[in-house]
């Protein structure tokens, strides 16, 4: 995971605990889209005079443009000072030089426009101060959603952003409807004695911000690489042919997952030698309808309307074909004419084998299937009929002094008292 996201968290710097370095590596490449400063061990001209504006990022990976007046040296990794309004803000530089030229043109800004200015490297006292807000902002993220609670609105705090003096705080919202938070910014100025700005964003946004792990085991697209949020439809999930189910299909925004879009090109270039799913041909039997179509294969399964458990499959430039002879008044015969077998080579029916095991594999049936038992049984030997009396016989002979007969002994062996006295 990037830095601005890690799971580890931070320690009392506001750096998190991930790496060695600590979130200030030379490359800044565990934040998100960080540039790789390629040039950096290129020499320039002696009368080269280099880019006076730097790129420095703040909480959460937001980034911004800011000039260098005072033409300090400054590297990838610096904690600078910069203009803010009002007071000053902290944050790290993330990439000097040309580069920033390039990505300016890319975010499409101005660099001969106005730009907030670079004051200063930041000293310790401003590393301490601003230390100081970072660690105050989940306590008040907690209490200002308290406070959101208790005056009905509805709106959910997300994120609090302290600028680097101390002197004031964004809060960061997401809300459903337009919220008035008048009566809200005066409770939170008069709680915590801050300059107060609020900002909404969306439910995309606030997954950006906030990070996590997606249904595909890997880091939010939009925490790690994305930054443009188009709009994503159901009809995205149409044309790829996915169940339109909002648990599978939403992301952790509660939206539609932005990786819909991703494939949707590749779909729509391969549709468009495709007939349409709502095409019907008739024929002698009866009128038939579309029941399932493999789009990258060019293939279409066809049923009758009277027989709709039987499908016929066929290949798209046949369906085409019909459908041009329906155009003319023309009648198929039967659809049968012209359905594709299933045919396996002689030389794959191993590899057919193969693939059904790796199927009954991955079954979630196969934890309820009892294992076989692999010990060998030994195989018992047959009983001999014996009498009762030949059974008695040879079990004195094995156990001559066996418990019964010892306990007869014994007794025998004790004194008979009546017969003493007769004697």
């Amino acid at each position: 995971m990037g830095c601005t996201n890690c799971s580890s968290k931070t320690d009392a710097t506001g750096t998190p605990r991930g790496c060695g370095n600590k979130g200030n590596c030379g490359t800044d490449s565990c934040n998100k889209l960080s540039v790789f400063d390629w040039l950096s061990n290129m020499q320039y001209p002696s009368d080269h005079t280099p880019f006076d504006v730097v790129e420095i990022r703040f909480k959460n990976g937001r980034k911004d443009f800011f000039k260098n007046t005072e033409k300090l040296s400054l590297s990838i990794g610096d904690v600078v000072a910069t203009e803010a309004s009002p007071g000053h803000d902290v944050g790290i530089i993330t990439l000097t030089g040309q580069l920033v030229k390039v990505q300016m043109k890319k975010k499409k800004a101005d660099w001969n426009g106005l730009l907030p200015k670079v004051y200063r490297k930041a000293s310790q006292r401003d590393i301490d101060v601003w230390t100081a807000a970072r660690n105050r902002e989940d306590v008040i993220q907690k209490r200002a959603r308290e406070i959101a609670i208790q005056l009905n609105l509805e709106m959910k705090i997300s994120d609090v952003e302290f600028q680097g003096d101390g002197s004031k705080a964004t809060f960061y919202y997401t809300a459903q409807e337009r919220v008035d938070f008048r009566q809200l910014i005066k409770e939170y100025a008069h709680e915590f004695g801050i300059r107060v700005e609020m900002k909404q964003i969306g439910f995309r946004q606030e997954a950006s911000r906030l990070g996590g792990i997606g249904s595909c085991g890997r880091e939010l697209c939009c925490s790690s690489w994305l930054t443009d949020f188009r709009s994503v439809n159901t009809a995205a999930a149409r044309y790829q042919q996915l169940s339109l189910n909002p648990q599978k299909l939403a992301g952790q925004c509660g939206k539609l997952k932005c990786c819909l879009n991703f494939e949707l090109d590749s779909y729509l270039d391969a549709l468009k030698d495709m007939p349409r799913s709502d095409a019907k041909i008739k024929t002698t039997k009866g009128e038939a309808i579309c029941q399932k179509i493999d789009i990258f294969k060019q293939l279409m399964w066809f049923s009758y309307t009277e027989n709709h458990s039987n499908w016929i499959k066929m290949k798209a430039e046949h369906v085409r074909e019909l459908i041009e002879k329906n155009k003319k008044g023309e009648v198929i015969a039967s659809l049968e004419d012209f359905a594709v077998e299933d045919t396996v080579p002689e030389g794959h029916k191993e590899s057919e084998k193969t693939t059904d095991v790796l199927l009954a594999e991955d079954s979630l049936n196969r934890f309820d299937r009892k294992k076989p038992n692999n010990r060998r049984k030994q195989k018992a030997k047959p009983k001999e009929t014996v009498t009762r009396n030949q059974d008695k016989q040879t079990a004195k002979k094995r156990n001559p002094n066996n418990s019964r007969r010892n306990g007869n002994k014994r007794r025998n062996d004790k004194p008979n008292n009546n017969n003493n006295q007769e004697k």
